[in-house]
């Protein structure tokens, strides 16, 4: 009979006690990687928005007066006549982020199934080099080759929304393995600035290289998009798992079975000295992905899918357009306004962070996302009549990038990967990204619905019904989120306590109720 004392002392307890860790070296690591990959990612799309005024001035012939010496001859110097006006460039920019947006939304779909059935290092890796190869032929190779074609630009940004769509559902499933619930909303609402860091990454390149020619910002995007493949590929742990640790949330589970081993050894070494036991342990096989359906039916999937449709409606109109709208509103310098506009992502950054910070104390997301929501609204109204005054445009800007930019992060980041890790699903490491592409994929076809309506809109009304469009998408968000926001109104009530000579109590829960909160 075995020495229960010299067990202790096994390599197999010594693994037990390493994978009860819940913070290691490699976390940190994972945070980086993952943060600056999609950072990448969004500094390779922000280059676009932010060369639209040089790119429809490149676009269109160059009209002479009578008091300057016309060029000649004249056919070299406007070959590049794809439009009479620079105003008649703007609904084909629109067109080009709608394509962007629709072939980014199906993407996810795609995306998030095969990064549940395939490695997600290799997924990751090949999205960004792809990626980094189409931009870099699309703002390099056609402006250094004087090829300009409508339906050739087109194709090809219909190519690269595919091929971005690689990331988002990949890197929130990889911090979903490595970070647990109960810190996710703080983690994760750090974490999410990732896109706005890429934005401003972005746009400080392109304001800087821009006087040399738009090719240079997408040449200097594309080359760290690629760089930061290459260093995913041999860097990138996409999963404990691979390190013989246990994923996020899953030391209890394996502490349950840790005891159901020892019992069965036990039980098999008394019976049988000369035996030797074989357990499966279902936790070290690779988990069954969930399908698509599976997957859309998970409670609270849809409800925030639909929600986030019309959020990034607003949030990547901000995205596509702010620089623009700044140097045609106001007239500034188009490196003045790629400058300007990073203090929306600015704003997005603290109020994901912070907004993720107050819903770990909740342990809920829709009692902090409705009133940032409503906050949003005149934050958008003020921004949308706000003066010609660099300072204060800057600050109204970062407000309403804190209220939208902020609850846009939590719910792409910390609620997908809370969704991704409830129910029936809790601990499968394969479902993850297949929710994450659900609703970042439901929002890109809103957002997609939404690079089409801001041109036609401005064109026809002014920018002032642009902000109305964004406040009455605004408002939509909240009505498809609001019954979760009254659910967990409700439970919050259900755990306090009033009574005259007391006070306000909180009511003793048991941990299997704590538990349950979260799941």
């Amino acid at each position: 009979m075995a020495n229960p004392e010299t067990s202790k002392s096994t390599p197999n307890a010594n693994s037990r006690e390493l994978e009860t860790r819940k913070f290691t070296l490699y976390h940190p690591v994972i945070f980086v990687l993952t943060f600056f990959s999609y950072a990448f990612f969004h500094m390779s799309r922000k280059t676009f928005s932010n060369v639209k005024t040089t790119i429809s001035e490149e676009w269109t012939p160059s009209f002479h007066n009578a008091t300057v010496c016309e060029t000649k001859p004249d056919y070299i110097w406007n070959t590049r006549n794809m439009f009479s006006s620079p105003s008649d460039v703007e609904p084909y920019l629109g067109i080009l982020d709608a394509a962007f947006m629709i072939s980014y939304g199906v993407g996810l779909f795609i995306s998030g199934i095969v990064g549940d059935r395939l490695n997600m290092r290799y997924v990751l890796v090949f999205g960004m080099c792809s990626t980094a190869l189409t931009v870099f032929l699309f703002g390099c190779v056609l402006e250094w080759v004087h090829l300009y074609n409508k339906y050739l630009y087109v194709f090809l940004w219909i190519i690269n929304g595919l091929l971005q769509s690689t990331g988002w559902p990949t890197v929130v499933a990889v911090m979903g393995n490595w970070f647990g619930k109960s810190s996710r909303g703080l983690v994760f609402g750090l974490w999410s600035a990732c896109a706005s860091v890429g934005n401003i990454l972005g746009a400080l390149m392109v304001s800087a290289v821009l006087d040399y020619g738009y090719q240079y910002a997408f040449l200097f995007t594309s080359a760290m998009l690629f760089a930061g493949g290459v260093i995913n590929f041999f860097g990138l742990v996409t999963s404990p798992r691979e390190l013989g640790l246990s994923v996020a949330d899953e030391d209890a589970r394996s502490t349950a079975a840790a005891g159901d081993r020892e019992a069965l050894l036990s039980v098999s070494e008394e019976s049988d000295d000369d035996a030797q036991p074989s357990v499966k342990v279902s936790g070290d096989l690779r988990p069954t992905a969930i399908s698509f359906c599976t997957a859309l039916l998970l409670p609270g999937v849809i409800l925030y899918s639909l929600s986030y449709a019309f959020l990034k409606l607003v949030n990547y109109s901000f995205f596509f357009w702010l620089p623009y709208y700044l140097a045609n509103a106001y007239h500034w310098k188009e490196t003045v306004a790629d400058s300007i506009s990073i203090w929306y992502d600015v704003g997005g950054i603290v109020g994901g962070t912070i907004g993720g910070f107050i819903s770990d104390r909740f342990q809920r997301r829709a009692i902090v996302v409705i009133p940032m929501l409503g906050l949003a609204i005149p934050s958008l109204f003020i921004y949308g009549n706000s003066p010609a005054n660099l300072t204060i445009n800057s600050f109204l800007m970062s407000v309403a990038g804190f209220f939208i930019g902020g609850v846009a992060n939590l719910i792409s980041a910390a609620v997908a990967a809370d969704l991704g890790n409830q129910g029936p699903i809790q601990g499968n490491t394969e479902a993850l990204a297949t929710v994450t592409g659900i609703i970042d994929g439901t929002g890109s076809l809103g957002a997609a619905i939404g690079q089409i309506l801001v041109p036609v809109i401005q064109k026809a009304l002014g920018w002032q019904a642009v902000f109305y469009l964004f406040m009455v998408c605004t408002f939509l968000t909240g009505v498809c989120i609001f019954p979760l926001f009254v659910r967990e109104v409700k439970e919050i009530c259900r755990n306090y306590h009033y009574s005259w000579y007391s006070g306000l109590r909180r009511r003793s829960r048991s941990p299997q109720e704590e538990q349950a909160t979260w799941e």
